[in-house]
C-alpha cells in the first residue's frame, strides 16, 4: 500500500512539472468562467475549515488592528448556514452564527452576550455570510453589482478577484463595496475584503483551507462555561 502511495506521489508531481514545464494556461478570466466556477463549487459545497487573519483598517485615524484565528463552516442543507468563529488571544473571543443569531462569548470576562437580529433579516444575513462560501453567480448577481477585478496570487493561490457593489441600499450604507478574492482551483473565497464609509476596512485571508471536512452540528456550536449564561440583546 506504501509502495502505491509512494508511487502515485511520483507521478502526480512529474505530471505537474511536465504541465508546468510546456507552458500550463492560466484560468479562463472570462466573468462566464469564474461564474462557472463558483457555480459548481456551490452545486457541491457543505462546509470548510480554515486560519484566518483579519485585518481591521480604521480610516479615521489610520491605524490596523490584526488579529488571528480560525473559522469553521456547516452547511448541512440549503438556508442553514452555521459558522463558528474562534480569535486567538490578545482580544481572545468565540462567535457562533445560526440563523437570525449571534452567539459571543469573551475569555477574559467570562461572559456571553447573544443578538437576535429576527427572522426578517435571516436572508440578508445568509447572503452576507455566505459571500464566496458556497453562494452561487445567480444568488450575487440578485445582491450585487458584480465586476471582474482580474487574476491576483494570494498566498501562492492564482485568484480572480471581483468587485462587489450592494444592490441594496441599507447594506450599502454600511458596506459601500467588497471584494472578494476567488480561487480558480476551488471557485471558493480564500480573502474577502469589506469596506466600509470613511475608508475603513477589514481585510480576512484564510489559509490552510480545507473544504468540505467532516463536521458534526457540536463543532459548529459554541460551549459555554458552566453558570455562563449570555445577555440577550435585540438588533
Amino acid at each position: 500500500m506504501y509502495f502505491c502511495k509512494h508511487r502515485l506521489v511520483r507521478w502526480i508531481t512529474l505530471a505537474g512539472a511536465l504541465w508546468l514545464a510546456f507552458g500550463a494556461s492560466a484560468a479562463d478570466q472570462s466573468p462566464e468562467a469564474v461564474f462557472q466556477r463558483m457555480d459548481q463549487a456551490a452545486a457541491k459545497f457543505k462546509g470548510l475549515m480554515a486560519d484566518m487573519k483579519r485585518v481591521a483598517h480604521e480610516g479615521a485615524i489610520d491605524e490596523e488592528d490584526v488579529s488571528t484565528g480560525s473559522i469553521k463552516v456547516r452547511l448541512p442543507k440549503p438556508h442553514d448556514l452555521r459558522m463558528l468563529l474562534d480569535f486567538n488571544p490578545p482580544d481572545a473571543k468565540q462567535v457562533e452564527i445560526s440563523g437570525s443569531k449571534v452567539l459571543i462569548y469573551y475569555p477574559k470576562s467570562n461572559t456571553a452576550q447573544q443578538y437576535d437580529f429576527g427572522r426578517s433579516h435571516r436572508a440578508q444575513m445568509e447572503q452576507f455570510l455566505k459571500l464566496g462560501f458556497g453562494s452561487t453567480s445567480r444568488e450575487m448577481q440578485e445582491a450585487y453589482k458584480v465586476e471582474i477585478g482580474g487574476p491576483e496570487k494570494i498566498d501562492g493561490q492564482d485568484t480572480t478577484r471581483l468587485e462587489l457593489t450592494p444592490k441594496s441600499a441599507e447594506l450599502a450604507a454600511q458596506f459601500p463595496k467588497f471584494e472578494l478574492w476567488i480561487s480558480d482551483a476551488t471557485g471558493i473565497a480564500i480573502q474577502q475584503k469589506m469596506y466600509q464609509p470613511g475608508k475603513s476596512y477589514n481585510l480576512i485571508t484564510y489559509t490552510h483551507m480545507r473544504i468540505n471536512p467532516n463536521l458534526s452540528d457540536a463543532d459548529v456550536k459554541l460551549k459555554l462555561p458552566p453558570g455562563v449564561k449570555p445577555e440577550l440583546l435585540q438588533r
